[in-house]
């Protein structure tokens, strides 16, 4: 939204008109009025902080001038707009500046990454845990097909089926397991 948009908006209201009763309106005022949700919370969190900046500069200025009657209070406002937002120049939105934004992109990226680092150890875990339960099921398998062979040969053709139905639940597993891989793989 532009500075007279945001500027009318005030005036037309409920606060633009209390303050129109006589008071004058600094810079700063009409920032944060302008720059803040109804419920009174900044627009957004960079304006937060600006705000926040804002208010540090004027405490800084007014004890400097508490004890310094050379500096000129009716400017104040204007000179911590400057410093903290930058020189006004027609058409400028003042938004976080390029190398804020490349921090920011920078620390995302970070993020991303540990995040598949993360999930990459994680199937290295799950690959490490299925293969343990894979050796001790084969084992578990074995041992009965032994058992059961010696006790009956009807029970000896029944471990057979057993055991091929298992394989092909092995099978199953596997490709689900490669099916997680390649989806958790992200294009980054």
């Amino acid at each position: 939204m532009s500075r007279r948009k945001d500027a009318v908006r005030f005036w037309n209201s409920k606060k633009g008109e209390e303050v129109s009763s006589g008071q004058k309106v600094g810079r700063l005022q009409l920032f944060e009025i302008t720059h803040r949700k109804k419920d009174g919370s900044p627009m957004t969190s960079e304006v937060g902080e600006i705000i926040e900046k804002i208010k540090e500069k004027k405490v800084e200025y007014e004890t400097i001038a508490s004890t310094d009657s050379s500096v000129n209070l009716e400017n104040i406002d204007n000179r911590i707009i400057t410093e903290v937002l930058g020189p006004e120049r027609y058409g400028r939105q003042y938004m976080p500046s390029g190398s804020q934004a490349q921090a920011e992109v920078q620390r995302l990226r970070d993020q991303i990454a540990q995040m598949q680092a993360s999930t990459v150890e994680q199937i290295a875990e799950v690959q490490r845990k299925y293969k343990e339960l894979q050796q001790q099921l084969r084992e578990e398998a074995a041992a009965r097909e032994a058992v059961t062979a010696a006790r009956d040969p009807e029970a000896a053709a029944m471990a057979v089926e057993q055991s091929r139905k298992y394989d092909e639940l092995q099978l199953q597993l596997q490709q689900m397991m490669q099916m997680f891989q390649q989806s958790q793989k992200l294009p980054f």
